[in-house]
């Protein structure tokens, strides 16, 4: 079913939880890790926060404090983006955009230094606590860090529905092949919608 229509496996029910990832200053204004696309999508984030502050979910992506920490791999990934941890940055471009921030509480915010929030057992925990049985995703970067959410959801079983035209990514072409993966690759899992249609099937 097109992302146009209707959902593919029927109503979103109660138990629904919309993750809203990493829409935070540091991808949002004049740093290396700018997303271009954010701005673009934010709107409909917003829209969508706005219907549902109550069940929202705000991820947030919090770098290494210094150059060269972190294990294995990040470490060399935080030599490269020596600009963007927080002694460069400044604690403050963690924080979410101010237009979504507003709506905190009632909705939450989980920190994560990766870019899967399960690499935390809390937020499983947390979802499950809440009684959570299906994930609508939001926010950025398509092929990063809203992947590594997807998945982790997948693998646990969640009902994972993905508002397109409400997540962005640096790279247009990762971006749209990303998409097609969601949608050939995970169809028993994953479903695709715009963020109009949304809004009227999640009351």
């Amino acid at each position: 079913m097109s992302e146009e229509g209707d959902l593919r496996f029927g109503p979103i029910g109660g138990k629904a939880l919309h993750v809203c990832v990493d829409l935070q200053r540091l991808f949002a204004e004049e740093t290396d890790w700018k997303t271009p696309w954010a701005e673009r999508v934010l709107p409909n984030a917003r829209r969508i926060v706005e219907a549902h502050p109550e069940r929202t979910l705000f991820t947030r992506f919090v770098p290494a404090r210094h150059p060269g920490e972190g294990q294995g791999t990040w470490r060399r990934y935080y030599e490269r983006w020596s600009s963007m941890t927080l002694d460069e940055l400044g604690e403050d471009m963690v924080e979410l955009v101010p237009s979504l921030a507003a709506f905190v509480p009632p909705a939450l915010v989980f920190d994560k230094a990766v870019y899967s929030p399960w690499m935390e057992p809390a937020f499983d925990e947390m979802l499950r606590s809440q009684g959570t049985d299906t994930l609508i995703v939001t926010g950025g970067e398509t092929d990063v860090c809203v992947l590594g959410t997807v998945l982790g959801g997948v693998d646990r079983g969640y009902r994972m529905i993905l508002v397109t035209d409400a997540l962005c990514s640096s790279s247009d072409d990762a971006h749209d092949a990303q998409i097609e993966v969601y949608r050939r690759r995970y169809g028993q899992q994953v479903e695709t919608i715009a963020t109009e249609n949304l809004l009227k099937q999640w009351t």
